[in-house]
């Protein structure tokens, strides 16, 4: 019976690892673009030094850098899940080993 709750509770933390994996990946992609633009518009607040430019790079980097955050957030969700596979896998292994 604790092998089955253990297999069950290994594919849970392998369907939430997948995707977490494709949030990640997504995430990835999005800060990309986000940080391309936020750089575009500390040139333009460079090159046009109006109060405007320099608001609109302010937000874009703030936009940026919640991207950021949430993007580590997520790599944390990996390692955890990773972790927890490992351990998981373990159990398994030592189990009928």
């Amino acid at each position: 019976m604790q092998r089955l709750f253990v297999e069950r509770r290994l594919r849970d933390v392998h369907a939430r690892l997948v995707r977490a994996r494709e949030e990640l990946a997504i995430l990835d992609e999005q800060l990309a673009v986000v940080s391309e633009s936020t750089e575009d518009a500390r040139i333009r607040s460079l090159v046009s030094e109006t109060p405007l430019a320099t608001h609109e790079y302010g937000e874009a980097q703030r936009h940026a850098d919640a991207m950021a955050r949430a993007r580590l957030a997520m790599v944390t969700t990996v390692v955890e899940l990773e972790r927890r596979r490992d351990e998981l896998l373990d159990s398994v292994g030592g189990r009928s080993g």
